[in-house]
Order: structure tokens, then C-alpha cells, then sequence
């Protein structure tokens, strides 16, 4: 449903709330007059939760509020990233990148890279020890999905051979880009191409003057390592949540809105994730990744952004295998009222 010309979704249940959809791209400017319209609308939703801009840190009098963690890297130069932000071992991987003959370059959106994307969605069911939200999605979906903030995002694909193995859509806010996509190929994994696709978005951010890159919740285990090897830091932001039914008030006050999962214990939360990934590994075995039977390509040259320097023991790949940036509802700890 749009409202003011924002679309808002609602959850179902007990516990139904309404949000944008697009959080950290849209953004409520003004929020009594927000809320008013929601309830002329009649918005599906006990409260309405919703972000404010991460330029502006200071929390609106009145609302009730918490705070809500997400991953940021703070930048200045390409060449400050390059050699004092990132360590040994995550430039290095880039190189493995480039000397598997990975070729990073913007791409149009156009058929062929929805096509691209297609490709890597329906490679397998299974990311990060959970079923992926969007293996099974058609083209005409993924394509609808993908055109949103056309006229502020910026498409960088990851080749090799010729075939699109990873991409990211990135989006540029007021101060801030935010990484809205970013994902390689499973069976591509050894080559690096996440990491490589990284490098090359802060690169981008840096010649625009960008001061934040933001990549989702701040998180833990295999992603949250990720983003740290990429030198993303916490970075605290405010969440509002206006009762707008007499329950919704109700829930709000006795603190009974956040999920389910933020009253489980971090260390029984640990466990049934991993619990979880065995199970999904079980019933979901990873695919061999077919052998490509061509010579090796000869390795791309290194792009002339990335500092040339010796190439020490190459690590062990330490990219992720998928990543879903955007936030898909409050997920905050309290800050009062």
C-alpha cells in the first residue's frame, strides 16, 4: 500500500506491525503526519516502526524509540581503505580474485543481467544454512524486484569467462550508499568474487565522496566476519514505534512487540542456528560444482585502482555466501521511551 507516495507493508498475527518496505532508502520525514495518514488508510498493524536517517543520530522527543545496530564502513580515499583499513589477508583476496581471471565492471540494467541474476538466484535452494528467499523467483520477478531506485543505484557485475558469477546493486542515499544486493555464485566461491565486488563498490563510493557505506544489520558468525575482514564497524541508529491500536499500546508498554528471537539467550541462539544449518545440510546436500573442462583463462590484469604489491600465501576464502542487507522488521534493543 503506498502512503504519501511510500510503500508500507504489515505483517499478520497477534503481533502485526507495519513498516516500509524499503527501510533504509525511504525515509518518514515527518512523523505525526505519517501516522495520520496510516490511520486514514486504514494500514493493517498494531504499531508502525520505522527508521530514522543514520546522518542524524539524535532520537525525536515524544516517540517511543530504540536502538537498532547496523554495519558501516566509514570512508575518505580509495587508497586509505586500500592499504590502512584492510588487513593482508582481505587484500589478498581480492588479488586471488584477479589472478583467477574475475573481471569486475559496472553493468546497465538490461535483460542479460536479470538473466545474470536469475542464474545465481536458482543455483541452489540453500544459503547461508537456510532456505534462500529468492531461489525459484522468475525473471519477470527479479526484474520487477530490481527496478526500484534506478536513477541512484549502480550495478557492478563479476565475470568470469564471460559469465556473470556475483553482482551487487548499490544504492547512494543522502551521505550514505547502501549495499542492497550483494551475492556471488556458490560453486564461484574459490575465486573470491564477493570479496573483489566489495573492494570495488567502497572504490566507486570513494571517487563519489561518500562518507558511510552501510551493509545491513550488524551481524555475527560467518557474515558478520565478513564484514568485519572489510573493516565495517557498528554503527548505532534509532527505530520509532507508534502504537496504532489500543493493543499495539498495549504490547509497546509491556515490551512485547521485539521478535521472538530477541528473548532467546545468545548462547541457545548459537546453538539451534547451528543446529538449524545441520539439519538444512541434511536434507539439502550441496551440489558438486561442475569441473570446467576449458584451459584456465589467463589472469586478468589488475585493475589500475588496486595498489600492486608482493602477493603473500594466499588464505583461505573468507567470503560469505550470500548476504539480505535490507532489514526485514525491528530487530532493536531497548533505549526507553
Amino acid at each position: 500500500m503506498l502512503v504519501e507516495g511510500i510503500e508500507v507493508v504489515s505483517t499478520r498475527g497477534p503481533r502485526a506491525y507495519a513498516r516500509l518496505r524499503s527501510e533504509y532508502y525511504d525515509y518518514v520525514r515527518d512523523p505525526q503526519q505519517f501516522v495520520a495518514a496510516l490511520r486514514a488508510a486504514r494500514v493493517r498493524g498494531h504499531w508502525f516502526s520505522f527508521l530514522q536517517e543514520s546522518i542524524d543520530p539524535a532520537p525525536k522527543a515524544g516517540l517511543h524509540h530504540e536502538i537498532e545496530s547496523i554495519a558501516v564502513v566509514p570512508l575518505s580515499t580509495f587508497e586509505h581503505y586500500w592499504k590502512k583499513q584492510l588487513s593482508d589477508k582481505t587484500r589478498n583476496m581480492v588479488r586471488k580474485a584477479q589472478k583467477a581471471g574475475v573481471d569486475i565492471r559496472i553493468v546497465p540494467f538490461d535483460d542479460q543481467l536479470v538473466q545474470g541474476i536469475v542464474e545465481i538466484y536458482n543455483e541452489n535452494p540453500m544459503r547461508q544454512g537456510k532456505p534462500f528467499t529468492h531461489y525459484g523467483k522468475g525473471f519477470d520477478v527479479i526484474k520487477r524486484d530490481h527496478a526500484t531506485y534506478l536513477d541512484r543505484s549502480v550495478f557492478i557485475g563479476a565475470f568470469h569467462q564471460g559469465r556473470m558469477i556475483g553482482f551487487i546493486k548499490l544504492v547512494h542515499g543522502n551521505g550514505v550508499s547502501n549495499l542492497m544486493q550483494i551475492i556471488s555464485m556458490i560453486s564461484e566461491r574459490d575465486k573470491a568474487p564477493t570479496n573483489a565486488l566489495l573492494t570495488k563498490a567502497v572504490e566507486l563510493c570513494c571517487e563519489g565522496g561518500v562518507k558511510y557505506l552501510h551493509y545491513g544489520l550488524w551481524s555475527k558468525r560467518g557474515l558478520g566476519d565478513f564484514k568485519k575482514h572489510h573493516r565495517f564497524e557498528r554503527y548505532d541508529v534509532v527505530r520509532y514505534f507508534v502504537p496504532l491500536t489500543l493493543w499495539g499500546r498495549l504490547l509497546l508498554a509491556l515490551r512485547l512487540h521485539r521478535p521472538i528471537q530477541d528473548y532467546v539467550p545468545e548462547r541457545l541462539s548459537d546453538w539451534l542456528v547451528e543446529l538449524r544449518t545441520r539439519w538444512n545440510a541434511r536434507r539439502n546436500p550441496k551440489p558438486a560444482g561442475p569441473k570446467d573442462a576449458s584451459p584456465k583463462a589467463a589472469a586478468a590484469p589488475a585493475p589500475a585502482s588496486l595498489p600492486k604489491a608482493p602477493v603473500s600465501r594466499e588464505p583461505r576464502a573468507n567470503e560469505p555466501a550470500a548476504n539480505e542487507p535490507v532489514s526485514n522488521g525491528p530487530k532493536a534493543k531497548p533505549a526507553g521511551q
